[in-house]
């Protein structure tokens, strides 16, 4: 009978430290994280003035080049699957 009281003892010690010890911590703060800059990536070119106005599949031909416009650009034609 004394081992069981001694047991229920310690066990509602541990208990009651597992509820205070947490009041004695020190306050934890939530701060941003530093951002790295990632040095790996290409730069990011942004579209030129009407470029950037213009959606998906009405772009003008312009818009399409990058800055070596100096490629040759073939006409191309959409082939539709027969069901």
């Amino acid at each position: 009978m004394i081992k069981s009281f001694a047991a229920f003892a310690i066990i509602a010690m541990l208990g009651a430290l597992v509820i205070t010890l947490p009041g004695f911590a020190p306050p934890v703060r939530a701060d941003e994280a530093v951002v790295i800059a990632k040095t790996d990536r290409l730069p990011l070119h942004s579209a030129a003035g009407a470029c950037s106005d213009q959606v998906w599949p009405n772009f003008d031909a312009s818009c399409l080049h990058g800055e070596s416009a100096s490629l040759l650009v073939r006409e191309t034609r959409l082939v539709p699957t027969r069901r």
